[in-house]
């Protein structure tokens, strides 16, 4: 990727991210140019390519860092040894890492088909590392009679979409406060893996 170094490359740099990320959760990412992004950044069309390869590279990069920032922040949860606890510890992480990134999300989940094929595969990858954090708590829960589910893979992908599906409905400042859609989707998700 073409990154520029000196003095405002630390500046310009992000402000292109962050300007892109804006454009695309707004309006998806086929009907934004480069253009339009160098043009709310304020800076020529062709300067954008100092900062990065083309917009494909740059859809890239805005799924490769949200998906990372979630692995790294996961990997720094400490995970209780109980199924029910660990389950709950994923449950309350996810809704408020989600809920702190609504741009970003929407961008991962939403802009998928729009990758490479090559870009799509380095991607799912990282979405993989994160759902197999879930399926092993299920498949532990499962194995310890704690939790009755009848598949853990198929549990594991209900149980993210519908935690991650929060950001397409909840806005600050609504009928219900953050803890308690968060108290709701606890209760939900217990109820997914009690079995029938």
């Amino acid at each position: 990727m073409a990154r520029k170094s000196g003095s405002h490359s630390e500046i310009t740099g992000p402000r292109i991210r962050s300007v892109a990320q804006s454009l695309i959760a707004r309006h998806g990412f086929a009907a934004v140019s480069m253009r339009q992004i160098a043009a709310e950044v304020g800076v020529r069309a062709g300067t954008i390519y100092l900062y990065v390869a083309d917009k494909q590279a740059l859809l890239y990069e805005l799924m490769e860092t949200h998906l990372d920032t979630l692995l790294a922040a996961w990997e720094a949860v400490p995970v209780p040894e109980d199924p029910t606890e660990a389950l709950h510890a994923f449950t309350s992480f996810h809704l408020r890492f989600h809920f702190e990134r609504p741009e970003e999300v929407f961008i991962a989940y939403m802009e998928l088909r729009n990758l490479t094929p090559e870009n799509f595969a380095k991607i799912e990858a990282r979405r993989r590392a994160y759902e197999a954090a879930l399926e092993a708590i299920l498949a532990r829960g499962a194995a310890s009679s704690a939790f009755d589910l009848p598949d853990p893979r198929v549990t594991t992908m209900a149980i993210i979409a519908m935690l991650t599906g929060v950001g397409t409905w909840y806005r600050d400042g609504g009928r219900l406060s953050r803890g308690e859609v968060e108290a709701i989707y606890w209760r939900l998700v217990r109820r997914m893996v009690q079995g029938a």
